[in-house]
């Protein structure tokens, strides 16, 4: 009977032990919940995200404008842009760096008034948009902040279209809420050539620049997030999507307004002829020396001998493209037109070129050529290639003779 009693007195005070320890963890949980929520809705007014949309400039690295985002931080006394966008020329072999896909660019943050003043300066206009964060997201933004300013992560490897200054500006503002985003646009939207023509309109060299390096895959329809590489598709998209959670749907988007005003600016002068108008001087010379050529009986090997060196140099850049990081420009059919191929000819043609001869090489190159005017189905070529593609096609006419 004892022996009842103290196993009853026992389980007695196990149970009360246990109730006990229930009551203290709820007690627990409820203060950390209460501290947590006291923490985000002070969060909520205490830290302010914007997205800031920067003019673009008449410079070829800025024809397609600039994002940042503006953070404020009260508790810590912060008010700064945060900029994806900071590189340096002078690093070693930057340009080879950045043609093979291989560029770093760095996370860089600057007063907010300086970054203002900075812009208005080089007379380009800023959007500011004050975006609608959820107050325990914006802790995590600010958490993401810290962490990505640390040196060991400040760097990132450059793409121009899947991983820019603005698509990470996007990235960290929105954090884990992308997937409740909901825009208005669709996929299957215009190609990445198709985007940046709209902002090289006025610079023609600076288009036949890109669309020289751009190969097929730039030319394939492009998703809403694709589209967001360029700072004012992804103003437009923020300023009307909806931000869709916890069964309530709100604007992204709280207010927006200029804070630097947009300027009017001059076009620089460039080349005064368009690549069109040169390559058809270059199809007009050809055809005259051609002509001259029938009549006289005599090569002009010199001529060709020129041709063949600028394809081919032209061709080798075109080549070192494919080893590029960047993916759009791996695959490009203008290579059927330039390659390396010519210049391991022109001892051929030096040797006998000043003699009349049937040169069978020729057969390759009007097979390439044509091979060229057929993938046009897939892929823009650059302006006036197809009128460098006539002039080669012509004088391989004539070799073949």
């Amino acid at each position: 009977m004892l022996y009842l009693c103290k196993v009853k007195r026992r389980i007695s005070i196990i149970r009360l032990t246990v109730a006990l320890i229930a009551v203290l963890t709820a007690t627990h949980a409820k203060a950390e919940a209460d501290n947590l929520q006291s923490l985000a809705e002070h969060a909520d007014s205490a830290i302010y995200i914007g997205l800031l949309t920067c003019q673009p400039s008449q410079e070829v690295y800025s024809l397609y404008g600039h994002t940042a985002i503006h953070y404020v931080n009260k508790d810590r006394n912060i008010d700064v842009a945060v900029n994806y966008g900071m590189f340096s020329f002078s690093k070693p072999y930057f340009v080879l760096r950045f043609v093979f896909g291989l560029t770093d660019y760095e996370m860089g943050i600057q007063e907010y008034e300086d970054f203002c003043q900075q812009y208005a300066y080089y007379k380009r206009g800023i959007v500011e948009q004050e975006l609608s964060i959820p107050a325990e997201d914006k802790l995590l933004f600010a958490e993401a902040i810290d962490n990505n300013y640390l040196p060991q992560n400040r760097e990132y490897r450059y793409n121009y279209f899947y991983d820019n200054c603005t698509t990470r500006a996007r990235d960290i503002a929105l954090g884990r809420l992308a997937s409740y985003v909901k825009y208005e646009r669709q996929d299957k939207g215009p190609s990445f050539r198709q985007m940046t023509h709209e902002y090289n309109v006025q610079h023609p060299w600076a288009r036949f620049g890109n669309d020289m390096l751009l190969g097929v895959m730039a030319d394939r329809p492009t998703t809403v997030s694709e589209q967001q590489f360029l700072p004012n598709n992804l103003m437009a998209d923020f300023e009307h999507a909806m931000l869709q959670m916890d069964g309530t749907e709100k604007p992204l988007v709280r207010d927006t307004k200029v804070v630097v005003p947009f300027f009017n600016q001059a076009v620089e002068k460039e080349f005064p002829l368009r690549p069109r108008e040169c390559f058809l001087i270059l199809l007009v010379i050809t055809v005259v020396v051609t002509v001259i050529e029938l009549y006289s009986k005599k090569r002009m090997w010199v001529f060709d001998l020129l041709l063949m060196i600028a394809s081919g140099l032209a061709g080798c850049i075109l080549f070192v493209m494919i080893f590029s990081q960047h993916p759009t420009v791996r695959f490009n059919l203008q290579l059927l037109l330039l390659n390396p191929l010519p210049l391991f000819f022109l001892k051929h043609l030096i040797v006998k070129g000043r003699k009349s001869f049937r040169d069978k090489w020729a057969s390759l190159w009007i097979v390439l050529i044509c091979l060229f005017f057929i993938g046009s189905i897939w892929q823009h070529y650059a302006e006036g290639m197809y009128l460098v593609a006539s002039s080669l096609l012509i004088r391989n006419i004539v070799r073949l003779k």
